[in-house]
């Protein structure tokens, strides 16, 4: 699962902590709700978490791939 994923690649970027930094806002309770249900996160903290670690870990291949287009060699063989 992705959220898995994220957890775990952001507990090798940085330490968990328990009661670490405090976020406060209002959020459309639609959103959380539809947010909520998409991941299968059932609490608010653990999908603010999800969120942040989907951002902060961002591994920015579209951006990558689209400066990247047209650089290969078109007479370049690539198998089929």
């Amino acid at each position: 699962m992705a959220r898995t994923y994220l957890y775990e690649a952001a507990d090798a970027v940085m330490t968990r902590k328990i009661g670490g930094e405090r976020i406060c806002g209002r959020i459309s309770s639609a959103l959380v709700e539809q947010a909520k249900n998409h991941t299968g996160i059932e609490t608010d903290t653990d999908l603010i978490e999800f969120a942040l670690a989907s951002v902060a870990l961002e591994d920015k291949f579209a951006e990558t791939f689209r400066k990247t287009r047209g650089t290969v060699d078109p007479a370049l063989k690539l198998g089929f």
